[in-house]
């Protein structure tokens, strides 16, 4: 486990906390509704979050922007002014498919400025598992907006800024490794992946469902190549995946071992919707 996920037994009593906001990001690309599986069951006090509608901007004339473009400034800063947050609060984030949108959650809400966010080792899963009570229906609960002011914290880029790190420093790309060969591509308009980038599926960081420990994901990234025998970074590094979604699963993975890197959000939905951006395919070469 790393400093950035909580145990369930470690929620648990904070149930009822006032600064404490609990939010339930249910998301898969076959099932980007969460909402419905909220109404059934949840954490109590947990508030739903859409990930296409408020962790995600939306931009159908800008392609390059990918699929689930990063919100604003603005827009980001209206959403966290409704969940009721602000600089004090404690944030715990969960979904039920291995952390993959509560890590897209958690790195938006660091962006923002906040220093307390913490991914539910588990989910809803481990919740489920330890006997813990349930609420269902909808959030009845009062919140007064905060007047909270984000602050962009984590570095971001463009595909100019992904295809330099891929030629001088390590980009990695988070997708089934399948699809970074580009043996299929289920989703954006080409397969393959950005030339010169890596692969490491975000899968590995969760095997079980539940986060490897610092130990284990710092041996993970020295064994690639990331990090050196010191636990430093052995280059700049910057991490993408289909639409900047799974991609912040191996950045939290990474800022757990003390790199912070580079996110390119459009990722490979942005990238391949330019047909003047090269592709490569297959293994990276030796």
């Amino acid at each position: 486990m790393t400093q950035y996920v909580i145990d369930v037994d470690q929620l648990h009593p904070l149930l009822g906390t006032p600064r404490v906001r609990i939010l339930d990001v249910r998301w898969t690309l076959g099932k980007p509704n969460g909402y419905p599986d909220y109404l059934e069951n949840h954490i109590p006090g947990a508030t739903y979050v859409s990930l296409d509608e408020q962790l995600s901007s939306h931009r159908p004339d800008q392609p390059h922007l990918g699929r689930h473009p990063l919100p604003s400034v603005e827009e980001f800063q209206q959403t966290l002014r409704c969940l009721s947050v602000d600089e004090k609060s404690t944030v715990v984030i969960y979904d039920d498919a291995s952390s993959l949108a509560a890590a897209r959650a958690w790195w938006l809400f660091v962006w923002a400025g906040l220093t307390d966010v913490r991914v539910l080792n588990g989910g809803l899963a481990a919740w489920k598992e330890a006997g813990y009570e349930l609420e269902h229906g909808p959030d009845t609960n009062e919140r007064v907006p905060s007047s909270y002011t984000v602050t962009p914290s984590l570095p971001t880029t463009d595909a100019a800024g992904a295809a330099e790190l891929a030629r001088t420093g390590i980009l990695i790309d988070s997708r089934a490794d399948e699809r970074y060969r580009g043996d299929n591509e289920p989703m954006d308009p080409k397969a393959g992946h950005i030339p010169g980038a890596i692969n490491r599926p975000t899968t590995l960081n969760t095997p079980n469902g539940l986060w490897l420990s610092e130990d284990d994901l710092r041996k993970a990234w020295n064994d690639l190549g990331v990090l050196d025998e010191t636990g430093k970074a052995t280059a700049d590094v910057g991490v993408y995946c289909g639409s900047g979604v799974t991609a912040c699963h191996n950045a939290l993975s990474l800022m757990s071992v003390g790199v912070t890197p580079v996110l390119y959000g459009p990722s490979w939905s942005g990238w391949s919707s330019d047909d003047s951006n090269p592709v490569a395919t297959g293994d990276p070469a030796s």
